[in-house]
């Protein structure tokens, strides 16, 4: 799903779910943010069929070996906009804001420092210069760069297939998963927010420590007017990912809207103890 089409999946959620209406206004200015992402940059990766199988025979993915053509300035909307939404929900990072607006502007960062890297998303150069938590870091690297990275890594979705990438972090670009489906197959995919990207993985195993323990995979159900939903947490590392069984509501969104449309089921797995690794702006919000 392309960010062109965010948009209209998103005014349906909303439809579908008015009681939320209020308190995802901002992923919609963000939606439209995105959209309005000038076509012409930046150019998309050349990814060959070979390039591409050789990265994750190694275990590497994409982003970490070829890095899109961008500059400051072709990111300053997309990042002026989050920075805003932090802003509004979380008061107390205003002057962690503005330090970072700072060294932004005078080169110190730019963006490959939201690029992700092991274990964490976003340089700890961010948060060294200001001050910012890593969960806050992760939030802006999510909003500021999905339409660039989207667009990067589009020729070379084609070339994954089943059997090449096994590791729990997004092939193209790195980034731990977002949200998790439930296939028609019977098989799961994990979905990545940072790009776009999704990829398969095992239905037994936790993408954020590799557990394969059945035992510490715990599934928590949501009420009944959520059939289809559910949400997997780990017993060994704390991580939890939403999932949703598409064979069982065969109508659902793509899953960066399925995911940001269902807070009440992060707030589920919040109170059992879970965390995620890429918190929403809801709960940015809560932990003020």
């Amino acid at each position: 799903m392309t960010v062109a089409n965010l948009a209209e999946e998103w005014a349906e959620l909303l439809a579908r779910r008015p009681e939320f209406r209020e308190t995802l206004a901002v992923y919609g200015e963000l939606i439209a943010c995105w959209a309005g992402w000038p076509a012409d940059r930046p150019t998309a990766g050349p990814w060959s069929a070979a390039a591409c199988r050789g990265s994750w025979e190694r275990g590497v993915p994409l982003l970490a070996e070829s890095r899109p053509a961008l500059g400051a300035d072709d990111l300053e909307e997309t990042l002026g906009l989050a920075m805003e939404q932090l802003a509004s929900v979380r008061e107390d990072l205003v002057p962690a804001l503005r330090r970072l607006a700072e060294a932004w502007d005078r080169g110190a960062l730019g963006p490959a420092a939201f690029f992700p890297e092991r274990g964490r998303v976003g340089s700890p150069a961010v948060g060294e210069l200001s001050g910012l938590p890593e969960d806050a870091v992760a939030f802006l690297a999510h909003a500021t760069l999905r339409p660039a990275l989207e667009r990067h890594f589009a020729p070379a979705r084609g070339h994954l297939d089943a059997h090449v990438w096994a590791l729990g972090v997004c092939p193209f670009c790195g980034d731990p998963p977002g949200f998790s489906d439930v296939l028609e197959d019977g098989q799961r995919r994990l979905a990545c927010h940072l790009c776009g990207g999704g990829w398969p993985f095992a239905r037994v195993r936790c993408p954020f420590c590799g557990t394969e323990q059945s035992g510490e995979l715990t599934r928590l159900e949501p009420e009944e007017r959520d059939q289809g939903y559910v949400i997997i947490g780990c017993g060994r590392c704390r991580a939890y990912l939403k999932e949703l069984d598409r064979r069982v509501r065969w109508n659902g969104q793509s899953a960066l809207v399925e995911d940001w449309g269902s807070p009440h089921l992060d707030l589920v797995a919040v109170r059992a103890g879970y965390w995620r690794p890429v918190p929403s702006l809801v709960q940015l919000a809560r932990l003020a």
